[in-house]
Order: structure tokens, then sequence, then C-alpha cells
């Protein structure tokens, strides 16, 4: 027989819950200036940080650090551009090839085989190309040179008694006669100097060795390519362009080198394609164009006769937020940088043209921006 409990009151529930409740561990809380390093660091405030509107709060101390510099804006009208893919070429009136016209084994000249980069002067006898003859072809010479030698032996003889019979002999066979040693004796030396001659390989004009592929004992065959001399104060820069209308309104040109502006001479542009592209040729007059290599690519920004309006800055100025879109850092207040969106155009490799989100006064970081950008 199953045996039945009787029910606890509600009072007697209500004191069992209150003992277990107080019997339950509370957590302990340190007293001000006794906690062990759990709570979070308080923020302070005078460090770059990104506020929650998107600017940056910048303080003096950390844009000296940084080496922040801005500028104040002005609008303008400025040339349109556009970037073309260039290429170093070398001038024709400055720079020559040095081939070889008889295919031999080379031979080094006074000097010794130059070097690339060794400085040369026009006419200077670089190296020699000795001919190689096969051996039929040299038997065949060294017969002929022979037979001359033969010849000549026997025209000398015959002159020699014709001379000692003056008086009985007419003149004309005298005359004959020595006009035919003077001919074999002509001939036995151009073959004997085509045997031992040697074909000096000079420079074309006074510059640099831009490459050299030469070797001593090297065997090359007739026009192979040896030496390239360049004058590297006299390069030119070669660029395609593949619309036909960019070369209608060509006013000048600009190639940026090592953050250098160098301006670019326009001297024409072919009247055939290439690669289905159009060549244009510049010219240069700066001393910059001498640190570049032949056929290193450089990027030209041809300049235009059309206008555009807008501000121009630095390119170091422009730089691209989480979204991909290009921005500016503005300097709103003494500690204080805004991002503004904006749109730019090139114009000659150091500067763009922003034609949109700026206003002329408005002072943009051109130093120290990318930094700026990375503050969170």
């Amino acid at each position: 027989m199953k045996r039945l409990y009787p029910m606890p009151s509600l009072p007697i529930l209500l004191a069992l819950l209150m003992a277990t409740a107080l019997s339950a561990p509370l957590p302990a809380l340190a007293g001000p200036g006794h906690d062990h390093g759990d709570a979070p660091p308080a923020p302070t405030g005078n460090g770059p940080s990104r506020q929650p509107d998107g600017s940056v709060f910048l303080p003096k101390p950390a844009q000296r650090q940084l080496g922040v510099r801005t500028l104040v804006t002005a609008s303008g009208q400025h040339a349109k551009a556009f970037e073309l893919a260039g290429t170093v070429v070398m001038d024709p009136n400055a720079g020559g090839k040095v081939q070889a016209v008889l295919a031999g084994r080379l031979e080094a000249g006074p000097k010794g085989l130059p070097g690339v980069g060794q400085a040369v002067r026009k006419g200077e006898v670089l190296a020699y190309v000795v001919p190689t003859a096969g051996a039929i072809e040299r038997s065949n010479q060294l017969a002929q040179q022979a037979e001359l030698r033969a010849a000549r032996d026997l025209a000398a003889r015959r002159v020699a008694r014709l001379t000692e019979l003056a008086d009985t002999v007419p003149r004309k066979d005298i005359e004959a006669a020595e006009s035919e040693l003077h001919s074999l004796t002509q001939r036995l030396g151009a073959v004997g100097a085509g045997l031992a001659t040697r074909d000096a390989l000079v420079a074309p004009v006074s510059g640099v060795i831009a490459s050299a592929n030469a070797v001593a004992g090297q065997v090359v065959d007739a026009r192979e390519l040896v030496f390239e001399v360049v004058d590297p104060a006299h390069l030119r820069i070669e660029a395609l362009a593949y619309d036909p209308a960019q070369t209608q309104a060509v006013a000048g040109a600009t190639l940026a080198v090592g953050g250098q502006r160098v301006p670019l001479r326009f001297v024409g542009a072919a009247r055939s394609l290439r690669d289905q592209a159009q060549p244009l040729q510049f010219a240069g007059d700066s001393a910059a164009l001498g640190t570049l290599a032949l056929g290193q690519p450089v990027r030209v920004f041809v300049q235009s006769t059309d206008k555009v309006d807008g501000v121009q800055v630095p390119v170091a100025a422009l730089l691209r937020n989480p979204a991909n879109q290009t921005i500016v850092w503005v300097k709103e207040a003494p500690e204080r940088f805004a991002p503004r969106v904006v749109t730019a155009v090139p114009l000659d490799g150091t500067s763009m043209a922003v034609t949109s989100g700026l206003q002329p006064g408005d002072r943009v970081a051109t130093q120290g921006a990318t930094l700026i950008n990375q503050v969170r």
C-alpha cells in the first residue's frame, strides 16, 4: 500500500527559498583603487582616432610626427590630358648600332672590348672582325695568290729584258709590259689583303655603350648586332595612341620620372599603324631622361588644346576609401581632418585636376595623407 506524505504549507516553502538564496556566494567587489586590471581602459582622447562621422582627430604633435602638410586649393582652367603607354627609344641623330659587315671572329680593339655604360668617342675602334673562310675557299685564294705571284715574276723578267733592248724594241712594248707588271702586283696585294685583313667596328656617335654582345673569340654573322651606342642626354619617348582623334590636338606632354615633372616636346606622329596603334614621338631636353634605359616602359601624359575647370592637387593627395572611392583629406579644424569624395582627371603625372568634391580655399592634405587614411 502506497504511503502518502502531507504537503508542506506555503510559509514553510518561502522560508526554505530564502535560506537557499542567502547561502549562495556573493561576488566580491573591490574598492576604489584596488581593482586587478579586469576593467577596460578608459579612453584618453589625446591620440589619433577615427570619429563616428568618419573624420579623423589628429593632434598637433601627431601631425608633426607624421609629417602632415596641407595645401590651399585654387580653382582654374587646365589643359585636358590623357595617359599613354610609352617606351624609351634612341634618338636617330644621337645614337647608333654597330653591326658586323662580314662573318668572322671578334678580336679586341686597341682599348679592349668595351662594356655597357662605358663612354666612347665617335670613330673609336671598338673591336675587329677577322673574316673566316672555309677550307675550299681559302685553298682557292691561296692557289690564286700563287698563280699571281708566278705571273708577276714572269712579267718582271720580261720588263727587264725589254729594258735592256730599249734601242731595238718599240717603246709601246716596254710600256705594255710595265703596265702588266703593275696590274699583277696590285692584284696580288688585293688577294693577300683579303686573306689577312680585319674589319674594324667603330663607334658611329659619341656616347655610352647601351648594350654589348661581344666576347673575345666570338664568331658573328654578317649584319649581327654587336654594340649599341646612345647619348643619354638625347633620348626620345615613343607612345602608342589607339584613338586617332588623340593625335589631332596635341599641345605638349610630360613625363613623371621619380616624382619629377619632365616636359616633352612633340616631334610628330607616324602615318602608318603599328599593332593597330599610331606611334607618337616626343623629345625632351631635361637631364632627367639620362636616368632612363632604352626599352624602359614609361607613362606619358599628353596635354590637348581643350581645357577643363578644376582644382589642381598633387597625385599623393588622392586616396581610396573602403568603398573604393577616390577621396582627399580636408583639414576642417586645427586637429580635425574630414574625407571628401572627389572625381579627378590626370594633368601631368604629378598632379590631378579635381572636377567635383572640392571648393577653392579648402586645405587639402598633400603629405602624410596615406597615414591619415590609416587611422582607425
